[in-house]
């Protein structure tokens, strides 16, 4: 698996342009905000973020209306939408990345294993991204965090 972008190409990038970032978690548990602090200067563009992996915190602390749990799932990309948007707004950030959805190994929600949802929100526009990955657990988590590097960086160049 080859990568146009990395981490430190983010920050890079957002320093140029004045941004901060932070990101709203659920399956990654943390690990995009931890790649990006793994680079020196980091602190310059990195507010924060959220981990909201048990589906209550999604509401209580991300700010997801409940209804869109309720009528969507937490695996979705209303709420990968939402997470994306409220977050980006509490934290006061530029840009700010969610992760949603199952890194398996079983189906959840009636959902199958390997089903994500990425969103970006880069000041009022939110993307969502939707994934079906055929590949272990952690290589999901690593996957998605890359996968969306390139994106923000694809998307503020």
């Amino acid at each position: 698996m080859t990568y146009s972008h990395t981490a430190s190409d983010l920050i890079q990038i957002l320093k140029n342009k004045k941004m901060t970032i932070g990101s709203c978690e659920s399956f990654t548990a943390g690990l995009f905000c931890a790649r990006l602090a793994d680079i020196s200067g980091a602190s310059s563009v990195l507010k924060g973020g959220l981990v909201t992996y048990a589906t209550e915190l999604k509401s209580k602390i991300a700010g997801v209306d409940q209804e869109v749990i309720d009528n969507f799932g937490v695996i979705s990309k209303e709420c990968a939408f939402a997470m994306a948007k409220s977050a980006r707004k509490a934290m006061d950030v530029d840009v700010c990345v969610s992760f949603t959805g199952n890194a398996g190994p079983d189906a959840w929600e009636n959902k199958p294993a390997g089903l994500i949802y990425c969103g970006l929100a880069i000041e009022e526009k939110v993307y969502v991204y939707e994934l079906q990955l055929e590949m272990s657990r952690n290589d999901i988590r690593e996957y998605a965090v890359q996968f969306m590097i390139d994106k923000i960086v694809n998307l503020l160049e």
